[in-house]
């Protein structure tokens, strides 16, 4: 698959490429991203550099994993970056932001382009996001995002050596006025 360029009202999305790596290795010093997120702590110039040509190249190469970063519209700095990985049988979306990016909805404006792209171009019926349980930022961008929290799922995460609970959440193409791929039967309450 083609990496893939998206905008929004106040952001460029875009592969990461080898000149964000500097970026990227400053922004995952931040100790809430080394808490939080699946990243090596600590987190040194090699990490950011395999990170970048080789975890991100290799999963737009295969289709399986789709890696943007972004960035303000009209140029400036790397502020986060969002992932949708294949699943089996549907898409999870993961993300992260510098710190004195936080707060501003970015990460929010990101999240809804990415989703978009995935179930308008590439068909999925289901877009999911999990995180630790207690991860209060990533959750409160997933529910502004439209994403329905579903629950808890006992030790679903591996987080350096240690299952963690987490909480699984789900954005539905209806969930963003979008026509979806198959008819949605809901169960009955």
């Amino acid at each position: 698959m083609e990496s893939v360029t998206l905008t929004t009202g106040r952001l460029l999305l875009r592969t990461l490429t080898s000149d964000d790596i500097d970026a990227v290795h400053a922004i995952c010093q931040d100790p809430a991203i080394q808490r939080w997120i699946s990243v090596p702590a600590p987190y040194e110039r090699g990490h950011a550099e395999h990170f970048v040509e080789r975890l991100v190249a290799d999963g737009w190469r295969s289709g399986t994993n789709c890696t943007f970063g972004f960035l303000p519209l009209g140029g400036g700095p790397l502020m986060g970056a969002v992932s949708a990985h294949r699943r089996t049988g549907t898409w999870e979306i993961g993300y992260w932001t510098a710190k004195e990016h936080r707060g501003h909805g970015h990460t929010v404006e990101a999240v809804g382009a990415v989703a978009r792209w995935i179930f308008t171009e590439l068909g999925a019926g289901r877009l999911e996001w999990r995180a630790e349980v207690g991860n209060e930022a990533s959750r409160a961008v997933a529910e502004k995002a439209g994403f329905v929290v579903e629950g808890v799922l006992r030790a679903a995460l591996l987080q350096r050596d240690t299952l963690r609970d987490a909480w699984v959440g789900a954005l539905l193409p209806s969930d963003l006025g979008l026509p979806a791929t198959h008819p949605y039967l809901p169960a009955r309450s």
